[in-house]
């Protein structure tokens, strides 16, 4: 008999260690998204006028709130999408580190700057853009959503938040960990709006600019949304980062590099070594203990503390993360590990290592969004450097060499937005974070990050 039941509309909380959906969220109304956009235009038009004392405040507040709720926070991460406890408790403290290092030195990158006119008439002033309306992916439901809205707020935005449909919980969590930490109503918001009322909002004068982390489906169309709509937006979008072993490197070091790199947060990070590339005088060496130190990782159940891989947060993306394993193989990879969903009612995936990946192939050309790692071998440095730059994105990339003068001329060859060097690749509010080509463009974190969102408005006077 067939089931004609049909899902009511509206966002799910599944549990992906066990498969049950334990919430469900309506989508907004369209009165309820017009009040969350008036809310937030309202909470702009004060906060714009408030004192730089009271925003640092306020960041210093959602710091210490952020740590009282760390057990909550990281509990609901581990049970919407399946983050192991210690990485989803690590999650939350990196972001209470994030609002203290924006509450020290972010005022300073909103200060006025000097100009190279003459007798110092001319400086430019950073002020704020207005409501941000930010649309954020699952897999860091704290720290995607807080990297963002931290410095948006700080440069005197506000921010209206649309999640993911799999972490509405998280995100709900989060917005009253703000609101308790004292910030205005309407500052930090969220809605739970479906597709046609996301566009409807670009385009609404309330909305002043867009930012968007996700797919590059996403991104091509918000993005042509807010074009359409002559506002700005920042895109950060997916990855198939290049993870480059030359022959001098320490391999032991790199494996366990690459270890994190490719299967932290269950493999599922847009900047993560995707595309392992190693040259071919070391290949088997760094197979052999590659393949020993992923046979040692722990799967199971995300609240144990042991626990290093869960399971993937959504059903749909495990079938779709087998399919690109499967077409991988069927043009001419070979299975070194894996390859196969873990039986039993978890989305789990067991983790894979493909070997013998060619350009071309499916593992190569797309990303890989799951615990699944794609060896790549390389004559030399040069031809690693023309196998990492053979992709459509250029989000991130990782390098490793005992010649650190040769690798940082090497990784300036390659084409993406960050490469670290004998260290996987990874985010930080010191520095930029942002792609190229289909990986996005415009910057988070650093003192980019927190200018996207503002006027650079140029004040000229005579007289002086």
């Amino acid at each position: 008999m067939t089931n004609t039941t049909t899902a009511p509309a509206g966002a799910f909380s599944r549990n992906p260690t066990n498969g049950d959906v334990f919430k469900h969220y309506p989508f907004a109304t369209a009165e309820e998204v017009d009040s969350a956009l008036q809310g937030t235009q309202d909470a702009f038009n004060d906060w714009k006028n408030t004192d730089m004392p009271a925003r640092i405040a306020l960041l210093q507040n959602i710091a210490r709130e952020l740590r009282a709720s760390a057990g909550p926070l990281a509990e609901m991460m581990t049970l919407e999408m399946g983050k192991p406890v210690t990485q989803a408790l690590a999650e939350v403290e990196k972001s209470a580190n994030l609002c203290e290092w924006y509450a020290q030195n972010g005022p300073a990158m909103l200060a006025p700057e000097p100009t190279l006119v003459e007798n110092d008439k001319a400086w430019v002033n950073y002020l704020p853009l207005g409501p941000v309306l930010s649309v954020m992916p699952w897999n860091f439901p704290v720290w995607q959503v807080l990297r963002g809205a931290v410095p948006i707020i700080l440069a005197g935005n506000s921010y209206l938040l649309k999640p993911a449909p799999n972490v509405m919980g998280c995100a709900y969590l989060l917005r009253d960990i703000v609101t308790k930490a004292g910030a205005p109503k309407g500052l930090f918001d969220v809605y739970n709006a479906d597709n046609a009322a996301v566009a409807e909002s670009i385009k609404d004068p309330r909305i002043a600019a867009i930012t968007l982390t996700g797919s590059v489906r996403a991104g091509a169309a918000i993005a042509s949304m807010a074009g359409a709509a002559l506002k700005k937006c920042v895109m950060e979008l997916g990855g198939s980062d290049a993870f480059i072993v030359l022959a001098d490197a320490d391999i032991d070091a790199a494996v366990k590099g690459a270890i994190a790199g490719r299967f932290m947060n269950n493999g599922q990070i847009c900047i993560s070594a995707k595309r392992i590339i190693v040259e071919e005088s070391i290949i088997e060496e760094f197979t052999e203990k590659f393949l020993a130190a992923v046979k040692a990782l722990k799967i199971g159940d995300p609240r144990d503390e042991s626990t290093y891989l869960g399971p993937m947060a959504r059903f749909d993306l495990r079938d779709e993360l087998h399919g690109q394993v499967q077409a991988t193989l069927a043009e001419g990879a070979t299975l070194l590990l894996g390859g196969e969903p873990i039986e039993g009612a978890g989305n789990y995936y067991a983790p894979t290592v493909l070997g013998n990946v060619k350009p071309g192939m499916t593992s190569f050309v797309q990303e890989l969004f799951g615990p699944v790692a794609s060896l790549i071998t390389a004559k030399d440095a040069a031809d690693a450097v023309r196998i990492a730059n053979d992709s459509e994105f250029g989000l991130g990339g990782s390098l490793w060499s005992r010649d650190l003068d040769a690798a940082k001329a090497l990784a300036k060859q390659i084409y993406t937005g960050g490469m670290f060097i004998n260290s996987p690749s990874f985010s930080d509010p010191r520095v930029p974070i942002g792609g190229v080509k289909k990986s996005g463009f415009g910057r988070e974190l650093s003192h980019f990050g927190i200018r996207e969102f503002t006027n650079p408005q140029t004040l000229w006077v005579e007289g002086l």
